[in-house]
């Protein structure tokens, strides 16, 4: 049975694959092809997908297939696990209606109904209007077969590049993980070796305290024992820290009763806890934020107290530095048992042995001039367990102890006999008698180095044609051009995009485009020079790197690649011609950095393509500054955004209740504001637009609604409860499945009341997609926040939709106003739209009003609450609504 976790992580991949904008593309070409209607259906039961047909073909369909049949149709296709293909009958022999289940890893993601009017079928009594379009049966159902199959091929596509981008980032994590264990192993082979030290107690307690606070960055530690004389007191005899000398000194003798936790037991105290009083006066004296304080025993009792103090900031102990000082207590415990009966060899070795079984890695103790073992733990039995069936312990030894990789302090190696990696770390010690030996700790990293190789071939090749990727072509590039700067060469980079490919994956399928786009990086590879140099940035775009070696040759392989596509292609049977327009780019003369060149070269081919397709461009230095203007915008959004969106700003314009007496400010709007470092101040209407088509819109606009909330919950706080704020959410944004989500957490962390919050939608896009905008609202609705609907007015068959909408502010946009008590039109609608406002029990705001006689005309009406423009304020910076409004 399938775990729950992997359930999620399918129900996380369908969500992301069910981009209905490529679906409702695919319906929209695939009915007219087929003479047949449908519309696709998430997996429960939303809308994806506007139904295919004119609004009299919709209405014929709606009277012909009730939605109960529907309906019935979509439980039947989520009951069956079996077949994806379910008919409907729906009781008349011309009308034909079926389900087609879309299914990844086993789960439906996506459901086609589609409905056919079979014309072999119909009969004169049938009256089949002239405007409906008719297929035959056998017809129908090939295009269901191949529907299915289209619709799989490309949700198979996106599902392996998600997993490829997924696999990329979890490689970075495993190396961080991977990285920080071998840290941790590395130190606790230091610690544990100062079991067998020599030094005195309070000289190895000192430098365990040392090495453990550098590894878990804790400012101080220390080590107190009860008085002997007095038990009233606690004692420092040991301690590190960064700095807090002053307070070791107040600490050097404290009484018990102003230690909280010298009671005999444990206390793991992180910042964000709740103390009882006692513990409160005490991290107020100390000027403690976190601490670790756990008892010494020996021989039954406890003398000493093991204390671990951050008093920088406020720390929250994890689960894994907390162990690790638990490990270190247990040593140190160990050292001190060890001290008191260090005349009984037995008891030394049974606290030893107790130690090494449980510090979470394979130990192994051995003689190395005798050949002898000494120790091993049951873990490092378990990692060698099938060698040990067959071989005394020994063995191993004369067998490994003379290879040059077990000579090292510290190597990671892979046994071939084993088939296994492993991380081993050797340090000399002096056993329990005496002896100098040999302290082995070994952990197994197949596991992780398989994983690591794995991720590796998938974050380096692109998945289709097997042709390097972006990322590689990113690295390769780097090196080439270091390469023609030290040797004083030159190299080429070509960019080629294929010319109306979209054609052929219209009109022969996408399981055709992807032959092509095989045959075209087969082709490029076996170009004498290119062999290892050709990558698919993605698409039908290709990137060629001429390397220095082979620059002499670049107009010999250019005319090679023209050659490529001078041919036809042969695909389902006919021949089919595809071309190509190429940026050629030279390094280091026209740039020496990865993005400059790449920059340049995608220049150079936007000329080619402006120049009519199937030809070749070189880059130089009169192309239209336009072309610079988008891509440097767009590389400084992306370096923006990528830097905590540091150059953006949040503005604020004031929203006034003109219900209240002195026309009051009741909260504000948050707009942004670019910045730009390098390119200045760029208006909204420039940069919002890319940033929306980049997909860089979601986190700027998590960053303003964050800033936003902030705000507001200061100013709620600063003597202005009734504030609320408005955050515009872009059309982007409200796709994302998780949006809910995203904002339930900022208004977690920011701690803003929800009700003081409202997010606006634009009227186009609620009308365009009421279906899911009334889910998306709703799951919104339901953190407590307020909905408004902005631009009201501008869109269309607004008053049949609105009731239906899950809003409680309408915002009338300012193309009302400008004419307000100059047009009739213009006032009769506000007080219209105040009347329906009204009668659904929702409040009015008009935008833009910008004088005198305007606002005084909207006093008039009753019905009109709030007002936004510049006859109160523009937008104002931070500083300057607070000073004026605060």
């Amino acid at each position: 049975m399938e775990s729950s976790k992997g359930s999620k992580k399918k129900t996380e991949f369908g969500n992301s694959l069910l981009d209905s904008g490529m679906v409702q593309m695919l319906q929209d070409k695939f009915c007219p092809a087929n003479n047949i209607y449908s519309i696709c259906l998430d997996k429960d039961g939303g809308v994806v997908t506007k139904k295919y047909g004119s609004e009299a073909e919709r209405n014929y369909l709606k009277e012909k297939f009730p939605i109960q049949h529907q309906k019935a149709l979509v439980k039947k296709l989520l009951d069956n696990h079996i077949e994806e293909i379910v008919e409907e009958d729906i009781g008349e022999d011309y009308l034909k209606m079926c389900g087609v289940s879309i299914r990844v890893g086993g789960e439906t993601i996506a459901i086609w109904i589609v409905q056919g009017i079979i014309e072999e079928n119909i009969t004169p009594d049938s009256q089949v209007p002239e405007f409906m379009k008719t297929t035959t049966a056998d017809r129908f159902f090939a295009s269901l077969a191949f529907l299915s199959s289209l619709t799989k091929q490309y949700f198979a596509i996106k599902l392996e590049e998600i997993i490829a981008q997924e696999a990329f980032q979890q490689s970075k994590e495993s190396e961080v993980r991977i990285k920080d264990e071998l840290h941790r192993s590395e130190v606790m082979t230091q610690v544990v070796s100062m079991l067998e030290s020599e030094q005195a107690f309070t000289e190895i307690v000192d430098t365990i305290l040392e090495k453990v606070c550098d590894y878990l960055d804790i400012e101080t530690a220390s080590l107190l024992q009860i008085d002997k004389d007095n038990e009233e007191y606690l004692e420092m005899i040991c301690r590190w820290g960064f700095n807090d000398s002053n307070q070791a000194k107040v600490m050097h003798r404290m009484p018990v009763e102003e230690a909280p936790w010298a009671n005999g037991k444990p206390y793991l105290i992180s910042a964000d806890m709740v103390l009882p009083e006692k513990f409160q006066t005490y991290f107020q004296k100390y000027h403690r934020k976190a601490g670790i304080y756990l008892p010494i025993e020996v021989n039954g009792g406890v003398s000493m107290y093991l204390a671990f103090s951050e008093n920088r900031y406020a720390r929250v102990w994890s689960q894994t530095e907390i162990k690790f000082i638990n490990d270190v207590k247990q040593i140190i415990q160990s050292i001190l048992s060890k001290r008191i009966s260090k005349n009984s060899l037995a008891s030394s070795y049974a606290s030893l042995e107790a130690i090494l079984e449980n510090i979470g890695c394979g130990v192994y103790v051995v003689d190395l001039v005798e050949e002898r073992s000494l120790y091993a733990n049951q873990q490092f039995k378990d990692l060698f367990e099938i060698y040990l069936q067959r071989h005394e312990m020994d063995s191993l030894i004369r067998r490994y102890h003379t290879d040059s990789r077990f000579s090292r302090p510290h190597t990671e190696t892979y046994i071939e006999e084993f088939g296994r990696w492993y991380d081993i770390q050797l340090t000399d010690i002096s056993w329990v008698d005496g002896k100098q030996v040999t302290l082995c700790v070994v952990n197994d990293v197949t596991d992780k180095k398989v994983y690591q190789q794995k991720i590796e071939r998938q974050a380096n090749n692109d998945f289709l044609t097997g042709l390097y990727n972006r990322m590689r072509c990113e690295q390769d590039l780097r090196k080439h051009i270091r390469e023609a700067k030290e040797k004083r060469k030159e190299g080429a980079l070509l960019y080629l995009d294929l010319d109306d490919f979209k054609h052929i994956n219209d009109g022969l399928g996408h399981p055709y485009g992807d032959i092509l786009l095989k045959a075209i990086s087969t082709s490029l590879r076996r170009i004498r020079g290119l062999e290892d140099s050709c990558y698919r940035m993605g698409g039908d775009e290709f990137i060629v790197i001429v390397t220095c070696e082979h620059y002499d040759r670049l107009d010999e392989i250019l005319d090679e690649i023209q050659k490529i596509f001078n041919k036809p292609w042969f695909l389902q049977r006919a021949d089919y011609y595809c071309t190509m327009s190429m940026g050629v780019v030279k390094f280091p003369v026209d740039g020496d950095s990865v993005t400059e060149l790449i920059k340049k070269a995608d220049i150079a081919l936007y000329e080619a393509k402006k120049a009519g397709k199937n030809r070749i461009a070189y880059y130089n230095d009169n192309v239209e500054s336009t072309s610079f203007r988008r891509l440097d915008m767009e590389k400084n959004m992306r370096d923006a955004t990528a830097n905590s969106c540091e150059e953006f700003e949040v503005y604020y314009q004031p929203i006034i209740d003109i219900t209240k007496k002195g026309e009051e400010c009741c909260g504000a709007e948050a707009l942004v504001r670019w910045n730009s470092g390098k390119m200045g101040l760029v208006g909204p209407n420039e940069f919002i637009p890319l940033a929306e088509y980049l997909g860089l819109i979601n986190p700027i606009g998590d960053f303003v609604l964050r800033k936003a909330c902030e705000r507001c919950k200061y100013w709620n706080d600063m003597g202005h409860p009734e504030y609320h704020i408005n955050v515009n959410l872009s059309v982007v944004q409200l796709l994302q499945n998780d949006i809910a989500e995203r904002i339930q957490k900022v208004l977690e962390e920011t701690k803003l009341n929800p009700e003081k919050l409202t997010l606006e939608v634009t009227e186009s896009l609620a009308i365009n997609d009421m279906g899911r905008m009334k889910k998306v609202l709703g799951e919104i609705k339901k953190l407590g926040v307020m909905v408004a609907l902005d631009d009201f007015g501008t869109g269309y068959s607004s008053l049949n939709h609105i009731r239906e909408l899950p809003i409680d502010i309408i915002k009338i946009d300012r193309c009302f106003v400008v004419d307000i008590g100059k047009d009739d039109y213009s006032e009769t609608f506000i007080n219209m739209v105040g009347t329906l406002a009204e009668t659904i029990g929702v409040t009015v705001c008009v935008e833009g009003v910008e004088e005198r006689n305007q606002l005084d005309k909207l006093k008039e009406m009753s019905n009109v609450q709030f007002i936004q423009g510049y006859i109160y304020d523009r937008p104002l910076r931070e500083e300057e609504f607070q000073k004026k409004y605060l």
